[in-house]
């Protein structure tokens, strides 16, 4: 069946539904505008997948108090995050520092020697004004800001950096970047082999992203006094620092791990979907680490220090699924809807940072507490306990 030959979203479901024979009817039910949808964001449409969608909070961050749009299907993540932000919010909120970065491409070039590389190289530092102008005359709103040569045999690949303002922005930076090996090409006579050459690297996990950044580098920290931690998280500082340590640290080096966390994905992926990110970004959004120390300053108690750092978050609040009605109403709820000269994007990563904070907190107290298997049996399954 030849689905293309459908004009509507409705015939297009209803003849699934005869050749399968099948009831779509939940599916079929929605407020997305389908003209809209069927058009810029999803071919061959449908319907649309419903994901519950819970809230978070409020968390205190930076003197300002947020409520978190969770979309996730896992029972338990919502009230796991609720009891971080809790605990963050009593303890005098989380401290955040967003870093921007910027979105990648990084276009393959075939040269034929070592010399033409050479050339190649010599080209992009003596021209790169002009490069800017390039990329800048394929949209107002997005500036080239720096760029990494690497090559190897033949190949030479170059990792462009750009300011995309409040847009993640990869379809803008795709076509700049299109814009910009052209230009080479003439300039040159160097062809690009791809316009991405998974240097980027986007959608895929890779130390680059950790250590040169992208999107959005975030820091987020806050220090959780002993009563707080015995009283919402039933735990002590030591017990978190040692669960901390044995999972994250050393669990994760054994096996490799690019991801020194505790659950990162879980909380990036739910404000993802809620907040019309891109969801395969979340690849990059789980490669970072939690940091726990014991604070024992003055206290006959000690306190918990905890921090996590995302290297390479990707986010928008224009464009993509930003404008789709469920997830415009989420980031309303977050203040952060629209353009506003690259404010609005760089608040959101910051927000998302906390909450994900939050959620290696609890998580990382649950597990030293011996409480997650019944977490998940009370709250996924409905068991009591």
């Amino acid at each position: 069946m030849n689905l293309r030959q459908y004009q509507s979203v409705k015939d297009r479901r209803n003849a699934l539904e005869g050749a399968r024979g099948i009831s779509l009817r939940h599916i079929g039910s929605y407020s997305v505008d389908e003209q809209i949808a069927s058009t810029r964001h999803c071919e061959n449409m449908i319907g649309v997948a419903q994901i519950p969608l819970g809230v978070a909070g409020p968390l205190l961050i930076q003197g300002e108090s947020y409520y978190l749009p969770l979309a996730t299907t896992e029972g338990v993540l919502v009230a796991s995050v609720n009891r971080g932000c809790k605990a963050i919010t009593e303890s005098g909120g989380a401290v955040v520092e967003v870093e921007r970065v910027g979105a990648t491409r990084g276009p393959a070039f075939r040269v034929r020697s070592l010399e033409e590389g050479k050339r190649l190289e010599r080209f992009l530092s003596e021209r790169f004004s002009v490069l800017q102008e390039v990329a800048s005359s394929t949209s107002h709103h997005l500036t080239l800001v720096s760029y990494e040569y690497l090559g190897v045999g033949k190949y030479r690949y170059v990792r462009f950096v750009f300011d995309t303002q409040d847009a993640m922005g990869l379809n803008m930076v795709t076509i700049a970047t299109d814009a910009l090996c052209s230009y080479i090409n003439e300039q040159l006579g160097i062809s690009c082999v791809a316009v991405s050459g998974n240097v980027c690297v986007d959608k895929k996990p890779a130390w680059i992203n950790a250590i040169s950044q992208r999107g959005f580098a975030v820091r987020a920290e806050a220090t959780i006094q002993s009563m707080i931690l015995s009283s919402t998280l039933k735990v002590s500082a030591q017990a978190i620092y040692e669960t901390w340590l044995a999972k994250c640290m050393v669990g994760s080096a054994l096996v490799g791990s690019m991801g020194y966390n505790a659950q990162y994905a879980n909380i990036v992926a739910a404000m993802f979907i809620a907040t019309g990110q891109d969801p395969a970004h979340v690849v990059e959004g789980s490669n970072g680490i939690t940091t726990t120390e014991v604070d024992t300053n003055n206290h006959k108690e000690s306190d918990l220090y905890i921090s996590v750092y995302l290297p390479s978050l990707l986010v928008g609040t224009v464009g993509g699924g930003t404008s789709l009605p469920t997830q415009s109403e989420a980031l309303s709820l977050l203040g952060v809807l629209g353009g506003k000269d690259g404010n609005n994007a760089k608040k959101l990563a910051g927000i998302i940072g906390s909450a994900v904070l939050a959620g290696e907190l609890s998580l990382l107290a649950s597990l030293a507490q011996g409480t997650l298997a019944q977490a998940h049996e009370r709250l996924a399954r409905g068991k009591k306990i």
